[in-house]
């Protein structure tokens, strides 16, 4: 099974690669596959390589999801 993750770009590096963020983690990522991303833009993440860009509000949608599952999870699991 394949995870992939929406994050928003924060900052454009040399080398193809740029810092991303989601819900506060910042990791450095290959935009190989998205050479035309920008600062702000929303990137679908998968082991380090940005593989598509996401429109901001299926990517908000995505993450409340995960947001979601993540309470879920926690609710469910015991002390």
């Amino acid at each position: 099974m394949c995870l992939a993750l929406p994050a928003r770009v924060v900052e454009l590096l040399p080398n193809q690669r740029a810092v991303v963020d989601l819900g506060g983690v910042r990791k450095e990522v290959s935009i190989d596959l998205v050479d035309d991303a920008q600062v702000d833009d929303y990137v679908i993440i998968h082991v380090g390589y940005a593989i598509g860009r996401i429109d901001p509000e299926e990517a908000a949608r995505t993450l409340a999801l995960f947001a979601e599952l993540s309470e879920a999870q926690n609710a469910t699991q015991p002390l």
